[in-house]
């Protein structure tokens, strides 16, 4: 365990020896995109939709991404650009903080979350398994606080030349989850360098107004 600056002990493992956007095609073979089948296009434009039915106010900072799924395919491949989907999981646990992770490529602290796998029977598995993988916790312990996205987000990700990644967008949908008794285990060291509990109002200051919603929706479980 390392202290964190706000108090927060991060489970380290042991020390071991943006440019401008442009226009992007698919990289990626159309049959293999077909590995997504479960998680079309369509699943994706239906979630958004019902989340905007929620929150109808922030169709015009989504309008972007629902230009693309209206006029493209192909969103849950990693491989389709300039954008896709990815799943994140604000877990709440005890309904006073909330599990946060240090991520590795992009240095910066925020809520678990990547890219969707042909494995993944539907979104929120991928924000389960996404959670489990990078933080080691047992996904037994964590129960779905609402179906309905706490938060979508689209924003640019810098290019990652190793992964064969240009500049592009991702359309971030995030789920809240609740727990009584999760912990962190052994940490997915290829993506996070640290995982930690973190107080409410610090991960409001680091993640955003999205921590909110997230509290709000977990004490309505049970």
């Amino acid at each position: 365990m390392e202290e964190g600056s706000a108090g927060r002990a991060w489970w380290r493992p042991p020390e071991r020896g943006r440019r401008r956007a442009g226009t992007f095609v698919r990289t990626e073979p159309a049959a293999a995109r077909r590995g997504h089948a479960r998680h079309p296009d369509a699943v994706i434009s239906q979630t958004l939709a019902t989340y905007l039915e929620r929150y109808p106010d922030e169709a015009e900072a989504l309008s972007a991404p629902l230009r693309m799924l209206a006029g493209g395919s192909g969103f849950a491949s990693r491989r389709s650009f300039p954008m896709h989907v990815t799943v994140g999981a604000l877990l709440v646990r005890g309904g006073r903080e909330i599990l946060l992770i240090e991520h590795r490529a992009y240095g910066i602290t925020l809520q678990p979350g990547g890219h969707l796998e042909p494995t993944d029977a539907t979104l929120v598995d991928v924000a389960v398994r996404e959670l489990a993988e990078e933080t080691g916790l047992d996904p037994a312990g964590v129960t779905l606080a609402d179906p309905v996205p706490a938060y979508v987000e689209y924003g640019r990700v810098p290019a990652r030349p190793e992964k064969g990644e240009p500049d592009h967008f991702h359309l971030d949908l995030g789920y809240a989850f609740t727990t009584d008794r999760a912990d962190v285990g052994q940490i997915q060291e290829a993506e996070v360098t640290g995982a930690a509990w973190a107080p409410l109002a610090d991960t409001e200051r680091l993640v955003g107004p999205r921590i909110a919603r997230a509290v709000s929706r977990t004490a309505r479980v049970g």
